[in-house]
C-alpha cells in the first residue's frame, strides 16, 4: 500500500486526489464565524453562571452601561469644562433607553468628570464597534482644547478586546508564514527545496480554519478568536517540523538509493512511526482538554487535536508523494547523489558533540541538571491572575480611563458584581452586603420570581486580587445566614474568579492525564520501561525551566504582574507534547540503530543523523510560537514566550546534551526490557 502511495502513478494519484478533495472542502465546507471576544464558558453550577442565566430573565436583562471619563491630565477642570461635559452629556442621553438616568458626575477634587451612559445590550451585540465609536464621538466633539474623553466599562473594555483580535487571523498568518519561509530557506540553502513543504503545511493550515470551525460548533464548542491563532501557530510548528524530519531522512536516503521512489519509501516507512507518534501524541494531549470544566479550554483541545490530525496525514501521505514528484532536482543547488561503497563518510559536529557526551556523562547530566534548577528558580515570582487592566499590551482607552476612576473615583464603578437575594429578604440582605469590607454601595435593582437583584460597587479595581476577595466575602456573609443561605453573587468580577478557580481546577486534572497519554506513547514507540520515565523527567524539568524563566522575564522585562488563568495549563499541554517530539525523533532513530550497532553507538549515530533536523526544527517551533506575541493580548504572549523558552531550551539542550547523557549512563538499562540485537562494545 505504502509502496503505491509513492510511486510513479501512486504519487500523481495522491496529489491529484489531494488537490480536489482540499478544493471540495474549501468551496463546499460552510464559513462559521469566529467569536472575536472570548466567552468565559463557566461551568453551569457555578454562581456566576447562575446569575448570568437568571439574570437574561430579568426585566433589565439586556441593559449595559458606556463609561465616558473626562480629565485633562490631573489639572482641575474649568468652568468651560464643566459646561462642556454637560453638553456632552445631554447628546449621550439621547443614545440611552433611559435619558434621565445620564447625568454628569464631578470627582471630589474636580480632576475628572464621569458621564454613565445605560444603552441597550443588543444593540451594543449587534454592533459593537461601531456602538463604542459613537460614543467615542459624542463625547469629543466641541471639547475645550487640553480637555480629553476616553470611553471605558463594559463597552470600552469589550472593544478593546475585540480589536485586539480584529484581524487576528490574517496578522499572524502573514507573521507566521514569513517565518517559516525564511527559516526553511536557510535550513534548506536551497531557493526551489523551501516551497514544497510550505505549501502543502500552507494548505493544511487552510484545511484546518475551514474545517474545525463547523465541526468544533456541531459539538457545541465555538472557537474564537484567541483559539483560532493558537490553531494556525501549531499547525505551522507541527506540520513544518514534520515535514523537516521527513525530508532529512528523503535527503539521507538518496545518498544511498538511486530510485528516489525507493528513497522516499524507505524515508516513510523509518520517520514515520516516528512522525505518527509525535501528532498522536500531541492530539491525545489535546484532546483531554475535553475533560475540562472551562468551555473555552474544551475548544481549544478539539479544535487544535484536528489541526494537528490534518498536518500529519498532510506529512505522511501529501508531502511524500509532492517531493517524489518534483524530483531531485528540487534540492539544487545541493543535489544529493548515490554515495560509492568505498566513499568515506567523515564525522559531522553532532556525532563529534555525540561522542565528547559519551566520554563525560555524568558531568554532562549534572551540568544539565543544575542549569535547569537554576532558571526554575523563577517560578519563586510566580502568580496567577491578571486584573481587567491588564489583560492587553499596549496602554488602550478604556486602560487610560480607568486609571483615571481609579484616581478620581471608585475603581469598582466599571467593574460588576451583581448579588441575587430571596425579594423578602432585601433589606437584611442590603445590610449584610454593606457591611463586607471593599463594599461601598449597594443598590436594589429589578424583580423577577421572588429574586430581587442587588448592585454592588467596591472600591476595588475591576477583576484584581481585591475585587475577588470581596466577591468571596460577600459568598461568605450571605452562606452565613440561613435566610440568604440561597442568594447567588455573580458579575463580571465573580465571573473572573470562578474562571481562575476553573482554570486552576483544569490544570490539576488534565496534568496527569497528558502526562499518562505521553508515558502510553513512548511505551509503545520504544517498548522500554525506563526511558519513558526518563524522557519525561526531562520534559517536566523544560516545563519548570521555562515557566520559572518566563515569569522572570514578565515580572522584570514587561512588567507583567502575573500570568493570565490558563497560560500556566497550555504553556504545560504544549511544551510537554511538543517537547516530547524531539526525544521522540530521537530515540526512536537511536531505537532503530541499536539494533545495528548497539545501545552507545546507536544513540551516537542517531544524535549525528537527527542532531542537525531536530535543532532546525525546534528553532522554527520557537520562532513560531513567538509570533503570538504580536497580539496586543498579555495571555497569548506570555503562552508564546513561555513555549519557545522551553522549546529552545529542550532543543538544544535536554534533547542534545541530557538524554543522551542519560542513555550513555543507563546503557542498556535505557532500553530494557527489550533485548539489543548487536553487540554494545562501550
Amino acid at each position: 500500500m505504502l509502496r503505491a502511495l509513492v510511486g510513479r502513478v501512486g504519487a500523481w494519484v495522491v496529489l491529484g486526489l489531494a488537490v480536489v478533495a482540499s478544493v471540495a472542502l474549501f468551496v463546499l465546507v460552510p464559513s462559521v464565524e469566529s467569536d472575536a471576544f472570548p466567552s468565559a464558558g463557566l461551568p453551569a453550577e457555578t454562581q456566576s453562571a447562575q446569575v448570568e442565566a437568571l439574570l437574561e430573565e430579568f426585566p433589565d436583562a439586556d441593559v449595559s452601561a458606556a463609561l465616558l471619563v473626562f480629565e485633562r491630565g490631573g489639572d482641575p477642570l474649568t468652568d468651560e469644562d464643566e459646561a462642556a461635559v454637560a453638553a456632552r452629556a445631554e447628546a449621550l442621553a439621547a443614545e440611552s433607553p433611559t435619558p434621565e438616568a445620564v447625568r454628569p458626575q464631578l470627582s471630589e477634587d474636580r480632576t475628572a468628570a464621569l458621564v454613565v451612559v445605560p444603552v441597550d445590550g443588543a444593540d451594543v451585540e449587534a454592533d459593537l464597534a461601531g456602538t463604542a465609536d459613537r460614543f467615542r464621538s459624542l463625547a469629543a466633539e466641541d471639547l475645550p482644547e487640553g480637555l480629553r474623553s476616553a470611553l471605558t466599562g463594559p463597552i470600552g473594555f469589550s472593544d478593546d478586546v475585540s480589536s485586539a483580535f480584529a484581524g487576528a487571523d490574517l496578522r499572524l498568518l502573514l507573521v507566521t508564514v514569513g517565518v517559516v519561509a525564511v527559516l526553511l530557506i536557510v535550513t534548506y540553502r536551497s531557493p526551489l527545496l523551501w516551497l514544497v513543504p510550505l505549501a502543502v503545511v500552507g494548505t493544511a493550515d487552510g484545511l484546518a480554519r475551514v474545517v474545525v470551525a463547523p465541526l468544533a460548533e456541531l459539538a457545541g464548542l465555538p472557537v474564537d478568536a484567541s483559539i483560532s491563532g493558537i490553531l494556525s501557530v501549531l499547525v505551522f510548528g507541527a506540520g513544518t517540523n514534520y515535514a523537516l524530519l521527513l525530508v532529512a531522512r528523503y535527503r539521507e536516503e538518496l545518498t544511498s538509493q538511486t530510485d528516489r521512489h525507493a528513497a522516499m519509501l524507505t524515508a516513510v516507512r523509518s520517520a514515520g512511526p516516528a512522525i505518527a507518534a509525535s501528532g498522536g501524541t500531541v492530539a491525545l494531549s489535546l484532546l483531554t482538554l475535553l475533560l475540562a470544566s472551562l468551555q473555552g479550554n474544551r475548544a481549544l483541545g478539539l479544535a487544535c487535536a484536528l489541526g494537528v490530525g490534518i498536518a500529519m496525514v498532510f506529512a505522511l501521505l501529501v508531502l511524500p508523494a509532492a517531493l517524489v514528484v518534483c524530483g531531485r532536482g528540487l534540492f539544487w543547488p545541493f543535489v544529493p547523489r548515490v554515495q560509492s561503497d568505498g566513499e568515506e563518510r567523515r564525522a559531522g559536529a553532532w556525532e563529534r558533540l555525540g561522542r565528547g557526551v559519551a566520554r563525560r556523562p555524568v558531568l554532562v547530566v549534572a551540568a544539565a541538571v543544575v542549569g535547569i534548577a537554576v532558571l526554575a528558580l523563577g517560578l519563586g515570582g510566580y502568580r496567577v491572575g491578571l486584573s481587567q487592566t491588564e489583560q492587553l499590551t499596549g496602554d488602550p482607552e478604556s486602560v487610560q480611563a480607568q486609571r483615571v476612576l481609579d484616581r478620581s473615583f471608585s475603581a469598582g464603578l466599571s467593574g460588576g458584581v451583581d448579588v441575587l437575594v430571596p425579594s423578602e429578604d432585601v433589606p437584611t440582605a442590603t445590610e449584610r452586603v454593606q457591611a463586607v469590607e471593599g463594599v461601598e454601595s449597594v443598590r436594589p435593582g429589578a424583580e423577577h420570581e421572588d429574586l430581587t437583584r442587588l448592585t454592588v460597587t467596591t472600591s476595588a479595581a475591576p477583576q484584581s486580587e481585591q475585587a475577588f476577595e470581596v466577591v468571596r466575602s460577600l459568598r461568605a456573609t450571605l452562606a452565613d445566614d440561613p435566610a440568604l443561605a440561597g442568594s447567588l453573587v455573580g458579575g463580571s468580577d465573580a465571573t473572573a474568579l470562578d474562571t481562575l478557580d476553573a482554570a486552576e481546577d483544569d490544570l490539576r486534572l488534565v496534568v496527569p492525564l497528558i502526562l499518562g497519554v505521553v508515558a502510553l506513547v513512548l511505551l509503545v514507540l520504544l517498548r522500554s520501561a525506563l526511558a519513558p520515565v526518563l524522557l519525561i523527567a526531562s520534559v517536566l524539568g523544560t516545563f519548570f525551566a521555562s515557566l520559572g524563566a518566563g515569569t522572570w522575564l514578565f515580572s522584570t522585562v514587561w512588567d507583567f504582574p502575573a500570568l493570565d488563568a490558563n497560560v500556566t495549563l497550555y504553556a504545560f499541554l504544549f511544551l510537554i507534547a511538543l517537547g516530547v517530539d524531539y526525544n521522540i525523533f530521537l530515540t526512536s532513530r537511536a531505537r532503530e540503530e541499536r539494533a545495528r550497532v548497539g545501545a552507545r553507538e546507536g544513540m551516537i549515530t542517531a544524535l549525528g543523523s537527527t542532531g542537525g533536523v531536530i535543532t532546525s526544527a525546534g528553532v522554527l517551533l520557537a520562532a513560531v510560537f513567538a509570533v503570538l506575541g504580536v497580539l496586543p493580548v498579555v495571555a497569548l504572549t506570555q503562552v508564546g514566550v513561555i513555549v519557545c523558552l522551553g522549546v529552545l531550551l529542550d532543543t538544544l539542550v535536554v534533547r542534545t546534551l541530557l538524554v543522551p547523557a542519560l542513555a550513555f549512563l543507563t546503557r542498556n538499562a535505557f532500553w530494557w526490557p527489550t533485548r539489543g540485537v548487536a553487540p554494545d562494545p562501550g
